[in-house]
C-alpha cells in the first residue's frame, strides 16, 4: 500500500509537524495511524512531504517527522474537461473518476440541453460539492496536484476557452458529425487540451457551430454512446495514454 495523503496549508520541508483539525482526526480516528507508519503531506498544488508517524494523541493530533520533500512539475500537456451539468449526483461521480484518471482542470458548463440548472444558492452548493469531491478523490488516488474546479461557464465563455487551447475537442457520438476518432487526433507536445463533454441530450447545433468557430473539432470515442458522467473519464484515459502520462 502507498502512504495515505493528507492535505495541509503549507507543506513542511523538514523537522516534525503536527497534523490536527479534520485531517488529524481522519488520520488518528479513522485511519488509526500508529508510530513508524508512513504518510504523505500535500497542499494539493504539487508540493509534497514524505513523513513517518512519531505519535498519535487524543482523537485528532498526529505528530510526524518529515523524511523528504519534493515539488511535482506541471505536466507538459494539461487536460481540461468542460463538463456539461449532469442530473442528480452524476456530476460528483464524473468529478471523482476524472480526478482519479488525472485530469488537471474541470469546468462546469450550463449547456442548452442541461436539465440541471445551477442558480443562486443551489449553484454555489453544487460547485462546493464538486470541489470537495475533487479534493477527496485527489487524496484517495494519492495525487499531490489536485484538479482545479472552476466556476461554471456559459457557452460563450466555453468558446473563448476553446479558442485559447492548443487542441480543442468536442465529443460527439454521431459519426457523420464526428468523422475523426479521438484516438487518432494529433496531440500537442506541450500546452493544453480542452475537451468538451455535452449533456445527456447532446450538444446543440448552435453550440457546435460556436465551438467550431473557436477552433474546436468534433471527435468520437467509439461505437457505443456513453453517459455524460462517463465520457469525460474515458476520453481523458485515451489522452493520458497517448500523451505519455500513463507510460
Amino acid at each position: 500500500m502507498t502512504a495515505p495523503v493528507f492535505v495541509v496549508d503549507t507543506v513542511p520541508v523538514g523537522g516534525e509537524f503536527v497534523l490536527d483539525g479534520a485531517e488529524g482526526r481522519h488520520a488518528v480516528s479513522v485511519k488509526r495511524l500508529r508510530p513508524d507508519e508512513l504518510v504523505t503531506l500535500t497542499d494539493g498544488a504539487g508540493n509534497r512531504a514524505d513523513a513517518v508517524v512519531v505519535s498519535a494523541e487524543g482523537k485528532d493530533r498526529l505528530t510526524v517527522r518529515v523524511t523528504g520533500y519534493a515539488s511535482e512539475d506541471e505536466p507538459a500537456v494539461r487536460i481540461t474537461v468542460v463538463q456539461a451539468l449532469p442530473k442528480g449526483d452524476r456530476g460528483e461521480v464524473a468529478v471523482e473518476t476524472m480526478t482519479e484518471t488525472g485530469v488537471d482542470a474541470i469546468v462546469p458548463w450550463q449547456a442548452a440541453r442541461c436539465i440541471t440548472q445551477w442558480k443562486g444558492d443551489r449553484g454555489a452548493k453544487s460547485l462546493a460539492k464538486w470541489r470537495s469531491t475533487a479534493r477527496e478523490s485527489g487524496k484517495q488516488s494519492r495525487r499531490v496536484r489536485f484538479p482545479e474546479v472552476r466556476e461554471a461557464l456559459t457557452t460563450k465563455q466555453v468558446a473563448a476557452l476553446l479558442a485559447e487551447a492548443d487542441l480543442a475537442v468536442v465529443l460527439h457520438e454521431d459519426p457523420e458529425v464526428a468523422s475523426a476518432a479521438l484516438s487518432t487526433a494529433e496531440l500537442p507536445a506541450h500546452g493544453e487540451i480542452v475537451l468538451v463533454v455535452g449533456p445527456e441530450g447532446g450538444v446543440s447545433p448552435e453550440e457546435l457551430a460556436a465551438f467550431a468557430e473557436a477552433g474546436a473539432r468534433p471527435h468520437r470515442l467509439g461505437t457505443s454512446v456513453l453517459r455524460t458522467s462517463t465520457a469525460g473519464t474515458v476520453a481523458a484515459a485515451v489522452l493520458m495514454s497517448r500523451t505519455g502520462r500513463w507510460s
